[in-house]
């Protein structure tokens, strides 16, 4: 499969400069993709354009990799309602060496060049800028960005002339790589298109050349049509002391029927026959939830290696067939970290752990529960009040409300 055809079967083609992509399918573009160093992780929002960057580098192109230490210190204003605040310059420091530790994991195996916009931009003189720069940017083409027309309009909040002026900033970047490292494409998500547009047209007004854009689709959550990466808990961030692995491997694991099939070509290095050969098997049991359980797995190995992939994905089947003697003690302390735990004697009451874990809000209601045939021990309903000695495996059980596993509590005897 050529590249062309492999980025739009995956779901990667959304806007691009280029009037027909098959000339990706050429000799090698270098090509610049990069990330603002908002915050000291990426987040799983930026996965998908990480694999499209990865499908690049495997057919041969050549990769600068941006991490935005000046516009950081800005901050793109596309898509919000109000000025951010600004970072410290420590800050961005920080987060910097944290992004670039990141792009060695997601990348590792591949070559590709790692550069810092702050180092063209610190020495870089305001007159200088605005001569050599600002003269050859329209302001029509800034004014007629949608941020700015939404944040200046009567309803809007206003914009700042920094955040205003973030665009012709990242347009220098494209520009200053092109000269510097013979830069002729810059990848992007759906959002980063006017700014990268900018860019391409700074290039051509300056130098006569020719520059080209290749944006990939908003992911959007088709169960919620939400913004692709957000829980009701927040960000799914990459960094483990952020979103630990067992988190990270339940939102996948936890994705919607409709969505498992796009994630599976978006987020995995999966081969087409063996997303097909996956999605044949789910089909013929969803319940089973074989995709899911696939995309966990590829997505957990990619960005927090095999050693996690495996460990969690362990935990998980185990607690699905709720044959809880099958972890190990370390698995368990994991288990006991990311779940409701509770102590309890051996023949303890049901209902207590119930409430003491938030199962159930109230004792009545924990009763209730019961009788229903709701609560399930190590997978088995019971309809008692209190627990028996076989309950526990190796001195621990697992105690479930309804069919959700994130409705789950480890209970461990006490003495």
């Amino acid at each position: 499969m050529t590249l062309s055809q492999e980025l739009a079967w995956r779901g990667f083609v959304n806007q691009t400069t280029y009037p027909d992509i098959a000339v990706l399918d050429g000799g090698p573009v270098t090509f610049y993709w990069g990330v603002d160093p908002s915050a000291d992780s990426m987040t799983i929002g930026n996965l998908a354009a990480a694999m499209m960057v990865k499908r690049f580098m495997k057919k041969g192109h050549r990769a600068v990799l941006l991490v935005g230490g000046a516009t950081g210190l800005i901050g793109d204003p596309d898509g919000k309602r109000s000025e951010r605040d600004l970072k410290s310059l420590e800050e961005i420091t920080g987060n910097k060496e944290q992004i670039i530790g990141q792009y060695h994991k997601l990348f590792d195996g591949q070559p590709f060049d790692i550069v810092d916009n702050y180092d063209w931009f610190q020495d870089l003189r305001y007159l200088d800028f605005l001569r050599e720069i600002g003269k050859h940017v329209p302001m029509r083409q800034m004014l007629q960005r949608d941020f700015v027309s939404s944040r200046l309009g009567e309803s809007g909040s206003g914009i700042s002339y920094a955040e205003f002026s973030y665009a012709l900033i990242q347009a220098y970047d494209f520009l200053y790589l092109h000269e510097n490292k013979g830069v002729s494409l810059q990848l992007c998500g759906s959002d980063q298109w006017g700014n990268s547009i900018a860019g391409v047209d700074l290039i051509r007004r300056k130098t006569g050349e020719e520059a080209h854009v290749f944006s990939m689709p908003l992911v959007v959550d088709k169960a919620t049509g939400r913004k692709f990466g957000k829980t009701e808990a927040g960000a799914v961030w990459l960094d483990a002391g952020k979103t630990s692995p067992y988190e990270f491997y339940q939102y996948w694991l936890n994705v919607d029927d409709d969505n498992v099939e796009a994630y599976l070509k978006l987020f995995t290095e999966l081969d087409k026959p063996a997303i097909e050969q996956t999605l044949t098997e789910f089909l013929e049991d969803r319940g089973g939830r074989h995709a899911q359980k696939m995309l966990a797995y590829e997505v957990t190995l990619w960005v927090h290696g095999r050693e996690q992939a495996d460990k969690q994905r362990h935990i998980a089947e185990a607690v699905a067939a709720q044959d809880i003697g099958a972890l190990s003690d370390e698995e368990v302390a994991t288990l006991r970290q990311e779940v409701a735990a509770a102590k309890t004697p051996e023949s303890g009451s049901i209902v207590e752990a119930l409430t003491g874990t938030g199962l159930a809000v109230s004792n009545s209601e924990a009763r209730r529960l019961i009788q229903g045939g709701a609560i399930a021990v190590n997978g088995r309903r019971v309809q008692r009040d209190h627990f028996e000695a076989e309950d526990f495996i190796n001195r621990r059980l697992m105690l479930r409300r309804g069919k959700a596993f994130k409705d789950s509590a480890l209970i461990e005897l006490d003495k």
